[in-house]
C-alpha cells in the first residue's frame, strides 16, 4: 500500500449485453503509518463511573489536519475532529468528549492524525488507551448529613433554652406565691388584720 491507494472505492459489474450495474456503496480505504504516532490521554481519568463524562485528548506535532478516534471492535465509523489552532509545547490538540458513560463506552481506543492535504493518509496509531466504566458512584451525603446534624443541634439548643426559661418562670411564680403566703402569715402573727380589697 502507498498513499496513492487511499480514497473512496466503488464496484460494479457488467450484465448480459455489457450493461453496467448500479455502483456499490462507497468504501473508504485509509492508509496508516506514514507519520509519527499522536498521544492519547483521558481526563479526568481512564476509569470513569457510569453516568459521568470523560474527554479523550489526542495531540500531535502535525502542523494541520484532522484527528481520528477509533475504538477497537466498534462497528461505528471513526469519530473525527478538526485540529484546533491551539499549540502547547509545539503540539496540536483535539478533544473528543464522551458521555454520559455506560458500559458500551468501555474498551480500547486509539487516535490517528492526518494532514489536511491528504485526509485519507493517517499517522501511526497512538498507544492503546483502555477506558473502564465502573458502577455508578454512591452519592456522597456528607454535606447533607452535616446540615441535618446542625439543624438538629440547633433545635435541641432552642428547646433547651425554652425548657430552662419555662422552669425558671415556674420557679419565680412559685417563689412569688410562697412569699405572698409568708407575708400573710407574718401579718396575722403580728396582730394585724387583713382588710378585704
Amino acid at each position: 500500500m502507498t498513499p496513492f491507494h487511499a480514497g473512496l472505492y466503488q464496484c460494479a459489474y457488467y450484465t448480459t449485453g455489457d450493461i453496467l450495474s448500479e455502483r456499490s456503496d462507497s468504501l473508504l480505504l485509509v492508509v496508516t503509518g506514514l507519520y509519527g504516532a499522536p498521544s492519547l490521554s483521558a481526563q479526568p481519568s481512564p476509569v470513569v463511573a457510569s453516568g459521568e463524562n470523560v474527554s479523550l485528548s489526542c495531540s500531535s506535532n502535525l502542523t494541520s489536519g484532522t484527528f481520528h478516534l477509533l475504538k477497537e471492535g466498534a462497528a461505528d465509523p471513526p469519530g473525527h475532529m478538526e485540529a484546533k489552532p491551539r499549540m502547547h509545547a509545539g503540539r496540536w490538540w483535539a478533544i473528543f468528549p464522551l458521555g454520559p458513560m455506560n458500559t458500551s463506552h468501555g474498551g480500547i481506543y486509539r487516535c490517528y492524525g492526518s494532514l489536511s492535504t491528504y485526509p485519507n493518509v493517517w499517522s501511526q496509531p497512538s498507544a492503546p488507551l483502555h477506558i473502564e466504566v465502573t458502577a455508578s458512584r454512591p452519592k456522597d451525603y456528607t454535606v447533607e448529613n452535616l446540615i441535618r446534624m446542625g439543624v438538629a443541634g440547633l433545635v435541641l439548643v432552642v428547646l433547651g433554652v425554652l425548657l430552662f426559661q419555662a422552669r425558671n418562670d415556674t420557679r419565680k411564680t412559685h417563689d412569688a406565691a410562697r412569699m405572698g403566703t409568708q407575708r400573710q402569715q407574718h401579718t396575722v402573727q403580728s396582730g394585724g388584720a387583713l382588710e378585704p380589697i
